[in-house]
């Protein structure tokens, strides 16, 4: 079996997996970083969410032999200590139910946030759109997202 070298969370990783294997077993299986979720396998969910050189990308769907160079971000590497403001404003907002596809929400809002810092209600449902929440939190998930908003200008 082949070892792939990752970059996550800022440190080299050696996984010894197949080519087609995807990032989010490698993650939860290979380097014990259960932090990002199994939701649907499709790509179509979100809970899998983290970041690929800065950009929120489904990791079901991404295999191992695709990431040479590349830095990936999981939510465990999001903070150290949970103070990203996407974090505090999910807090503040208390948005979780049940907190499975937390992680995911978080890493596509920390993304988008990064990219657009000033975003109106419209872009934050339009970015947000791609998540599912089985709780329907949706509203909360917006308000969080403007929340971090605020403070990360």
């Amino acid at each position: 079996m082949p070892t792939y070298n990752l970059k996550i969370n800022g440190q080299d990783h050696a996984v010894d997996a197949t080519a087609e294997t995807p990032l989010l077993w490698a993650l939860r299986d290979h380097l014990d970083l259960v932090g990002t979720k199994y939701g649907c396998g499709i790509g179509q969910c979100g809970a899998c969410t983290v970041h690929v050189d800065g950009n929120a990308t489904r990791s079901c769907q991404l295999q191992v032999s695709q990431l040479d160079g590349k830095s990936i971000t999981t939510i465990e590497g999001l903070s150290n200590d949970g103070t990203h403001p996407v974090q505090q404003a999910w807090k503040a907002v208390d948005v979780p139910q049940c907190g499975y596809c937390q992680a995911g929400q978080i890493m596509t809002a920390s993304a988008f946030l990064a990219k657009y810092p000033n975003p109106s209600e419209e872009d934050i449902k339009n970015a947000m759109q791609g998540n599912i929440c089985r709780c329907a939190a949706y509203n909360r998930i917006q308000k969080a997202v403007a929340v971090a908003a605020e403070k990360m200008v």
